[in-house]
């Protein structure tokens, strides 16, 4: 039986290798097919997806029943801690959009994967006004997740937890935004350049 394991493992490490051979080779084409721009954004956040729809109503059926004014807050958390638990971050070699239904079926994502699902259950969870934050840092892009909810900001980031803030002016000087900086949001809805 370990023989089998073995064989099977060794089998997977070649075909790992032949895809990281296509990809390095067609990843110039592929991430040509695969490039939108930032205003469309937006369809990558997908709340009435049925795998998001499935995981949100498996959130929601912790509560009984769910009320959103008393459990959005709770459900939330949960949400993330299902996202930052249970979805690996990777670094793919080529540019490469997951939507939030492959992000869970595979169980990885790239960083901006992670939290288009994340904002994807917390709108199916019921509240709108979440949003995927981008601040662009030395060429790197770094993503932050807010939403408000009586009378708060939260700010979901996967490197730092969850904090609550009182207001815009706060969220944006807590993620580093100034007014050179580059940075937008965005979430199914809409796509706004913030500076």
């Amino acid at each position: 039986m370990e023989s089998n394991i073995e064989d099977e493992l060794e089998r997977l490490k070649k075909l790992n290798g032949i895809y990281l051979r296509i990809i390095n080779r067609y990843g110039e084409h592929i991430e040509n097919e695969e490039s939108i721009s930032v205003a469309e954004l937006p369809r990558l956040v997908t709340p009435k997806d049925q795998s998001v729809m499935k995981k949100a109503e498996e959130i929601m059926n912790g509560f009984s029943p769910y009320e959103y004014n008393r459990d959005f807050y709770s459900a939330s958390v949960i949400a993330y801690e299902y996202v930052r638990d249970n979805i690996d971050q990777i670094v793919l070699p080529i540019e490469f959009w997951l939507e939030p239904s492959e992000t869970m079926e595979f169980g990885a994502g790239e960083k901006l994967d992670r939290y288009t699902l994340l904002c994807s259950i917390l709108i199916a969870l019921g509240n709108p006004s979440a949003k995927i934050l981008i601040v662009e840092k030395a060429e790197r892009l770094e993503p932050s997740l807010y939403y408000e909810f009586e009378g708060s900001i939260y700010v979901m980031n996967f490197g730092k937890n969850i904090s609550r803030i009182k207001d815009r002016e706060e969220l944006l000087r807590s993620e580093g935004i100034t007014e050179d900086a580059v940075a937008y949001e965005f979430n199914d809805k809409m796509y706004i350049d913030i500076v």
